[in-house]
């Protein structure tokens, strides 16, 4: 029996479920409230989740739209092993800045596990001027095995103006090569 205020059995299991898998996820995806999920890189770092968020979606790192104006969002990691959905929960969306104590610490542990980049060691301080950190807090309503919805997560694609150019061009050698020349 739990001691009174002490975290349930089914608490503890739902936040160690939720690091494990942000853990050794290096990609999830982020709804925030009113918007539609994307994927992003992030870092779990001091028990939560954070996602290096440039300030202009024009900028070299990634962007989540509305993701540092809402106060929350959906959260979804996948397995690593069979890559379907894991786990999925909602959390609790700070915003921090160069100026928050939290800051370094936060830089740190993504500048550690940033992949290619561009300007070396020189990239903490770019995004200090380009960048916020987006911590996705404690989990609330976890939804895992049995409880994860049946329906696909599948989105329209974003319109585009971009057309196809029409139908292939012949390929006369494809018969030939089934013929066996």
């Amino acid at each position: 029996m739990n001691a009174p205020g002490s975290p349930s059995a089914d608490a503890l299991f739902d936040a160690a479920l939720v690091e494990e898998g942000a853990k050794k996820s290096g990609l999830l995806w982020v709804a925030p409230t009113g918007r539609a999920a994307r994927p992003a890189w992030h870092v779990w770092h001091d028990g939560a989740v954070h996602i290096l968020q440039a300030r202009a979606a024009d900028g070299t790192e990634q962007h989540v739209p509305g993701l540092a104006e809402a106060p929350h969002a959906e959260v979804t990691v996948r397995s690593k092993d069979k890559g379907g959905r894991l786990v999925t929960w909602t959390a609790e969306i700070t915003v921090l800045t160069p100026e928050d104590e939290r800051w370094p610490d936060a830089a740190t542990a993504l500048h550690r596990e940033r992949l290619n980049a561009p300007d070396g060691e020189a990239q903490p301080a770019r995004w200090a001027r380009d960048c916020v950190i987006v911590r996705l807090g404690p989990a609330h309503a976890i939804a895992h095995g049995e409880a994860l919805p049946r329906t696909g997560h599948a989105a329209a694609p974003a319109p585009t103006p971009a057309r196809t150019r029409g139908p292939l061009p012949r390929n006369f050698s494809w018969g030939t090569r089934l013929r066996g020349r």
